[in-house]
């Protein structure tokens, strides 16, 4: 069975950093590229950052770029978005996502809030 289980959310002031984390199994979790998004309220889901399978390549939304890290740990079939610096407007449930190489598969995990306020 496919799991994908992502925690690390919560609530943070402005400028303050949250880790989410994305725990997969039931899969080869080393050969899928994965994919953090996030939705906020009224909004459209977004894809705010990429790792690649094999090469780690990595690719970020301009808005998160130089504040959000993603990384994986193949041993650990775990998937990591580090936040820092972060802003009222990063609000939003993220989501973990599992895609193939040939995106015949593609995984969804249940989400985790993020509220950024003072």
């Amino acid at each position: 069975q496919v799991q994908l289980v992502e925690s690390g959310g919560g609530l943070v002031q402005p400028g303050g950093s949250l880790r989410l984390s994305c725990a997969a199994s039931g899969f080869i979790f080393k050969v899928y590229d994965m994919n953090w998004y996030r939705q906020a309220p009224g909004k459209e889901r977004e894809l705010v950052a990429s790792i690649a399978s094999f090469s780690g390549g990595t690719n970020y939304a301009d808005s998160v770029k130089g504040r959000f890290t993603i990384s994986r740990d193949n041993d650990k079939n775990t998937v990591y978005l580090q936040m820092n610096s972060l802003k009222p407007e990063d609000t939003a449930v993220y989501y973990c996502n599992a895609i193939s190489l040939t995106k015949k598969y593609d995984y969804w995990g249940q989400g985790t809030q993020v509220t950024v306020s003072s």
